[in-house]
């Protein structure tokens, strides 16, 4: 049994809906306990079905109290898991390689504030499963919350029908222009050569289209121009509706020198969206996700049709990683 390795745990920052926890914590039985990461990764590769279950259940499973420090053991962890790895193309987020499939978080300023978004929902190729892994304990702050996605359909739903009929009607259109290298002082700084992972426009642009991106080419800079893409999706394998976009992220977040928040993102048909709708998605957000302060060695395992995740301030150090999985 699973149990005879992993302990399931409780901690006070957890939700219960319909009586399943969320997230999962899962810890180690201090009797099996030992510094060597193989014998964590071995009982992953022996009780993945378990796992995968529990992350069905579950939504997201935080491991705690596991002897993991450096990035090669959380590179260890993730290839345990046996996902196929989802190469970092269309996103906005500035990153850097750090080992194997690793990469950094966001880099933008710590005093920044990222909203909640499913991980690359504004292209048509996204993971399916993140990993990530705390590095450097934060000073303070720099909680990465989780929600629920199903959850933030239903509270939507209810308040606002009209909106969420539009929204399943036309979609969203996402405008985004991105300047030739990576601007690290903005949480959507990454340029259009790491975006599409070359220095040539002719592939830039090859690469877009396979993830529905349109180009349009101004000098030095270039406007990415997403969909109409679906905001809601219904998620096969638990036959329920989820609240699949980056709405709020995009409205609110995406402001530097070349964006202008509100026309980041506008209703498939290119109306506006209503700023009182959106900011209160926002609170319902913030009210039902649940922020677990990071501690040295932790891995969040996040299934990206069912939770959205952001990223509160923070004080210096800090450092977390992450890994997609297609």
């Amino acid at each position: 049994m699973p149990e005879n390795f992993f302990t399931v745990v409780e901690i006070p920052q957890q939700k219960v809906y319909n009586g399943v926890f969320f997230p999962a914590v899962l810890s180690s039985d201090p009797t099996r306990l030992t510094s060597d990461v193989s014998v964590l990764t071995e009982a992953i590769k022996l009780h993945k079905p378990w796992l995968d279950s529990l992350l069905h259940r579950s939504g997201a499973v935080l491991f705690r109290g596991f002897p993991l420090t450096t990035a090669s053991d959380f590179n260890n962890v993730v290839e345990a898991f046996g996902y196929e790895e989802l190469p970092y193309i269309g996103g906005a987020a500035p990153r850097s390689k750090v080992v194997g499939r690793v990469f950094t978080t966001n880099e933008s300023p710590p005093d920044q504030k990222i909203s909640f978004h499913h991980e690359m929902a504004q292209v048509s190729v996204y993971p399916s499963k993140l990993f990530f892994f705390c590095e450097v304990e934060p000073a303070s702050g720099g909680e990465t919350p989780i929600v629920l996605s199903h959850i933030i359909y239903e509270k939507m739903n209810e308040k606002y029908p009209e909106f969420v009929e539009k929204l399943e009607e036309h979609g969203l259109i996402y405008t985004r222009v991105l300047g030739e290298e990576d601007d690290n002082s903005s949480s959507v700084g990454r340029g259009w050569k790491s975006t599409f992972l070359t220095q040539d426009k002719s592939v830039a642009e090859e690469r877009a289209a396979k993830l529905g991106v349109k180009l349009e080419w101004m000098e030095d800079v270039v406007k990415t121009i997403m969909g109409p893409i679906p905001a809601i999706k219904l998620e096969k394998t638990r036959q329920r509706k989820i609240w699949f976009n980056s709405m709020v992220g995009a409205y609110i977040g995406w402001k530097d020198p070349r964006n202008n928040t509100v026309k980041t993102v506008t209703f498939g048909d290119g109306s506006p969206l209503p700023a009182h709708t959106v900011y209160d998605c926002l609170k319902i957000l913030d009210e039902e996700s649940v922020a677990i302060p990071w501690q040295k060695g932790d891995i969040l395992l996040v299934d990206n049709l069912a939770v959205l995740h952001s990223r509160r301030p923070f004080n210096l150090p800090r450092r977390i990683l992450a890994s997609l999985c297609k």
